[in-house]
């Protein structure tokens, strides 16, 4: 192959790279720069419980139930005492699952810190911070 040729084989290669890798990285933006952070308390539950069964609140709620459901794939949420409902998501686009970051406080009241969002009544947190709360006692069928 001619040296001439050879140039234009891989500058042609090295051109195509150029365009295709961009397409092939992560496609995604970071939170909104002016996101509120707050801190906010309640019961780390499934979603399915609360909303169906609105007698159990953050401080009252049978845990084993709340179990079988996370188990069985119901989401996970943050059920303050007032009755909101904030679901945990990522810093980042795409939201990449938080499941596994809440497993060890299901059943637990937690305080949670972070960017928070709302859009037409949904709340959602975007976590950075988080501990139980062992002085708040929760009343479960918990044995």
């Amino acid at each position: 192959m001619k040296r001439s040729t050879l140039f234009h084989v891989l500058s042609a290669t090295a051109f195509s790279v150029v365009l295709i890798c961009p397409a092939l990285a992560p496609q995604g933006t970071k939170m909104a720069p002016d996101a509120k952070t707050m801190t906010i308390e309640g019961a780390v539950r499934d979603l399915a419980c609360p909303v169906q069964n609105p007698a159990g609140t953050a401080k009252s709620f049978s845990l084993q139930c709340t179990l079988d459901c996370v188990k069985h794939g119901s989401p996970i949420i943050i059920l303050t005492k007032t009755g909101l409902i904030y679901f945990p998501i990522s810093a980042y686009m795409p939201d990449s699952d938080q499941r596994e970051k809440m497993m060890p406080f299901v059943g637990k009241y937690v305080q949670a810190t972070g960017p928070v969002f709302t859009r037409n009544g949904t709340h959602a947190i975007a976590i950075t911070q988080i501990k139980e709360l062992k002085s708040v006692h929760v009343d479960t069928d918990a044995r």
